[in-house]
């Protein structure tokens, strides 16, 4: 019987020290700290009927955010004729995008206008200088580690 006591304790002493050595393991920390990085307006006009393309190939660079504006051209028809475009109906696609994305974004764009038939169109991005919320910052940047802090 006393080795049966014996063993009941050993087991219960190893359940102990396995707790305690369990306990002591320090633990990841959770950062609530959200990697800078900043945000940019992407403005990029197409034809309006390349604007699902676009829309897709935008998208592809980590943009959770675009909204499309139906747009006309301004120029008369002699000067339309002139620089070879004929079809005035364009769309305005307003992205908001990661600066480290905008040089691959843009040589893709690029490239895109100058390959794609009746895909001209133009870019340019605008700096955005602040974001409201952490959580709108983490939404807009696809950063999915953005957590909330408690305050």
């Amino acid at each position: 019987m006393g080795d049966k006591k014996r063993v009941k304790e050993n087991a219960a002493s190893a359940k102990k020290d396995e707790k305690e050595h369990v306990s002591q393991k320090p633990k990841p920390a959770v950062s609530n700290k959200v990697k800078s990085n900043k945000l940019k307006l992407l403005v990029t006009i197409v034809a309006r009927k390349k604007t699902e393309y676009f829309l897709d190939l935008i998208q592809s660079f980590d943009v959770n955010m675009q909204m499309v504006a139906l747009a006309e051209g301004t120029a008369n028809a002699r000067i339309m004729g002139l620089l070879g475009l004929l079809d005035t109906e364009k769309a305005v696609i307003f992205s908001v995008i990661q600066e480290s994305k905008i040089s691959d974004a843009m040589s893709t764009l690029e490239e895109k206008f100058q390959t794609i038939r009746d895909g001209k169109g133009i870019a340019c991005t605008i700096p955005l200088t602040s974001v409201i919320g952490t959580l709108i910052y983490g939404f807009l940047s696809n950063n999915k580690l953005t957590v909330k802090e408690n305050k």
